[in-house]
């Protein structure tokens, strides 16, 4: 069978197979600018949680963050990683692991800060931010529904992230709702270590499969 002629992997194909079919063909140039639009989008709104996390002491907010920083990797490898040799994917991702980090390791900490002192954040902040972010999320998602198949795990990737951060998105608005009516630091902080262990586990997940990637594959 000549390589033309290999058929797609399976879903259940290890990750490094699958990314071995992934070449700077897969994406074309349309695709290209819409992946760096979301980038971009990504971007905007990880500033704007983290600045307005950090003013407010918001857990679920830096948490947040952690995601759409996460996001903006992600689209980042999309647009580049795939013309990479697999050493050189291996550290991408072992990057990617250690910023996911940063975010949600500064989201514990105010969680347990907002916990000691028993301050709950401004919670009309917490729900319009939520609501910012959950704009941003979708948007992002309707831009990659397009890469949702077709175009590698790279790209099924991006689209699963941002469909999934929207999902987080609304526990926010969730908490900052019910801040509203009871004023405690609760809502926000278990909010944001539910996003915190999401990102802890996303993060191990990074790390292993870049570990785990074929070196026969640079060949």
């Amino acid at each position: 069978m000549t390589q033309d002629d290999t058929p797609t992997a399976p879903a259940s194909a290890p990750a490094a197979e699958i990314d071995a079919e992934i070449t700077s063909r897969d994406l074309t140039r349309p695709m290209r600018q819409l992946v760096a639009i979301v980038a971009a989008l990504n971007l905007i709104g990880l500033i704007v949680e983290a600045v307005i996390g950090l003013r407010i002491g918001s857990a679920s907010l830096l948490a947040d963050a952690a995601d759409f920083l996460e996001d903006v990797l992600i689209n980042v490898l999309v647009l580049f990683a795939t013309m990479w040799p697999v050493a050189a994917r291996r550290k991408a991702s072992y990057a990617l692991a250690g910023l996911i980090l940063l975010p949600a390791l500064a989201a514990l900490g105010v969680a347990i800060w907002r916990l000691v002192r028993w301050e709950a954040p401004e919670p009309w902040a917490l729900t319009g931010t939520g609501v910012f972010a959950l704009v941003i999320n979708l948007v992002c998602a309707v831009l990659l529904v397009r890469l949702r198949s077709g175009h590698g795990t790279l790209g099924r990737g991006a689209w699963l992230a941002a469909r999934n951060d929207a999902l987080g998105n609304v526990l926010i608005i969730a908490a900052g709702l019910v801040t509203l009516a009871w004023i405690s630091p609760l809502p926000d902080v278990i909010v944001g270590l539910i996003l915190t262990v999401i990102n802890l586990g996303a993060a191990r997940e990074v790390f292993t499969e870049a570990r785990e990637e074929n070196p026969e594959l640079e060949l």
